[in-house]
């Protein structure tokens, strides 16, 4: 964040007294006490070495919906009237914001309604019908879904509990930061995924009311940089295929942008690569699985290692729903990107005996192949020739380009397919 830009917001919102404060959440804590889990906040070695700077993990994927909106959708329920109660409730999500409010809605007896745009990823919808909550999809962003969230209010007489851009969600998130800061007192920088700002607002309130000096640093996917672009008035494109679709917010909440004006001190985008490492990283060190939005603290982190450098850092893992297939590929991916995985296109002759040859330098090298595609009509090779993919394995990424020498070496047309 700018200077400038958040000075202007701050002024706009400096003279507003926020609906939000350390004493709300310390007053969400006391009241979902025991119905969550208080997620273990952990030193992470490895992580450490890897950034040059000392990283706590707390384990919000812990949860028994595997996200920490579980908090904020219970300290909401729990401040509801009877009235309301017994009507029910309704929320548009992304996903984690609506098993959370489903499990302890179904826990509490009270009917739950969800909205979720078509895209979202199959798990978060089983996931969600299997803890009560009846979900209807709509629309293709979560924008889509709000709307149509808040015609089902009216015409059923529902009351919208807000993902976040509400104080009572918001407090709940927060009890995120007393548990880091009680259980790791000398975190003094706090990196925290931003998608309307539910999250940040409630645990910047927290950090800021400590009475020592704790920077707070938000993230965004670079594809949705809705919460940087207001902050600092600088409109910028917002949409795409992101991996950290809980995150995916076009329209950043009014509250939580005024609350993140006036206490967090910068935004920082991070791109698809950045997740997609992040995400690999803590399944492959921590033995974790974290979604993209739960990994985007990390990622900022690994992609802006000198702006971190010796910062004893407290890092959310928000949320652990991913696809099995989209972990899987986020892997693959990883492992390609890392030169262990490759695939090479190798120019060959029609003839027999021609890929046997090529077979030979693999062999020679111990490289694995792993699968092999021939395409011989459509190339603009001669009619005797052929285009050979061939995926493999290896070591590293040395050991791909000595193979890739040797083979040149011997007279092959040979290039590494690249990851996109």
């Amino acid at each position: 964040m700018t200077q400038t830009a958040a000075a202007r917001l701050t002024e706009t919102s400096a003279n507003t007294n926020l609906p939000l404060t350390n004493d709300d959440v310390l007053a969400a804590a006391q009241r979902i006490a025991g119905a969550v889990v208080h997620t273990p906040t952990m030193h992470s070695q490895t992580l450490s070495n890897i950034v040059g700077a000392e990283i706590w993990l707390k384990f919000e994927n812990l949860q028994f919906t595997a996200a920490y909106k579980e908090r904020g959708a219970l300290n909401a329920l729990l401040q509801l009237t009877q009235e309301q109660r017994d009507r029910g409730v309704i929320a548009a999500s992304a996903g984690n914001h609506s098993q959370g409010l489903s499990y302890h809605g179904t826990r509490l007896g009270v009917p739950v309604t969800i909205v979720m745009p078509r895209t979202t990823p199959s798990v978060k919808i089983m996931q969600t019908e299997s803890v009560g909550g009846n979900v209807v999809l709509e629309g293709e962003t979560f924008d889509d879904a709000y709307a149509h969230a808040r015609q089902l209010e009216q015409e059923r007489c529902l009351t919208f509990v807000h993902p976040f851009d509400d104080p009572h969600v918001a407090a709940g998130a927060g009890t995120v930061a007393l548990e880091m800061l009680a259980d790791a007192p000398e975190i003094d920088c706090l990196v925290v995924p931003i998608g309307g700002g539910g999250l940040i607002s409630g645990m910047a309130t927290v950090a800021k009311a400590t009475g020592r000096e704790i920077e707070v640093v938000g993230v965004e996917a670079a594809l949705f940089p809705s919460m940087y672009s207001r902050i600092n008035n600088t409109p910028m494109p917002c949409g795409g295929d992101t991996l950290a679709e809980g995150i995916a917010v076009k329209e950043p909440g009014e509250f939580t942008s005024r609350v993140i004006a006036q206490k967090v001190d910068d935004i920082l985008l991070v791109e698809e690569a950045e997740l997609e490492r992040a995400v690999s990283l803590l399944l492959q060190i921590e033995k974790t699985v974290v979604e993209g939005a739960g990994a985007a603290g990390l990622a900022a982190v690994l992609a802006h290692p000198d702006r971190f450098a010796g910062k004893k850092l407290g890092l959310v893992l928000c949320g652990g729903n991913i696809d099995p297939r989209l972990l899987a590929n986020v892997l693959l991916r990883d492992l390609a990107r890392s030169g262990r995985l490759a695939r090479l296109r190798v120019t060959l002759q029609d003839r027999p005996g021609a890929l046997y040859k090529v077979m030979k330098e693999f062999d020679a090298h111990n490289v694995n192949i792993i699968e092999i595609y021939h395409q011989r009509i459509f190339t603009s090779l001669p009619a005797k020739g052929l285009i050979t993919d061939i995926e493999c394995e290896a070591r590293d990424k040395d050991q791909i380009e000595a193979l890739v020498a040797a083979l040149t070496a011997s007279g092959y047309s040979v290039h590494q397919v690249e990851l996109g």
